[in-house]
């Protein structure tokens, strides 16, 4: 905090800053990928089985970036396989399936 200089010494004001947090959009298509990965269903395919796993995790980060989500995979010691299919899944993501 700034001291006001033309205040008396004794009346001791301070400048009160509000600051406003700056939101950060330049990794919201990557946020956007959880949400879709969520809303995944009835595809007929493995992405369907990948999306219900992380739906029923109740800890699976459901507003994050992709690298979120892979430190989750790697907390829970999820296997090579599934760390595949997440790269596979992206690649559906980015191509608009």
């Amino acid at each position: 905090m700034e001291r006001i200089t033309n205040a008396p010494p004794s009346a001791r004001r301070f400048k009160l800053e509000v600051t406003m947090p700056i939101q950060d959009f330049s990794n919201a298509a990557e946020q956007a990928f959880t949400a879709w990965l969520l809303t995944q269903k009835d595809r007929g395919d493995w992405v369907d089985d990948l999306a219900a796993a992380a739906r029923a995790d109740r800890t699976f980060p459901k507003n994050s970036d992709l690298e979120a989500v892979r430190a989750h995979l790697r907390k829970q010691q999820a296997d090579g396989d599934t760390f595949q299919a997440i790269e596979d899944v992206e690649s559906d993501w980015q191509s608009g399936r």
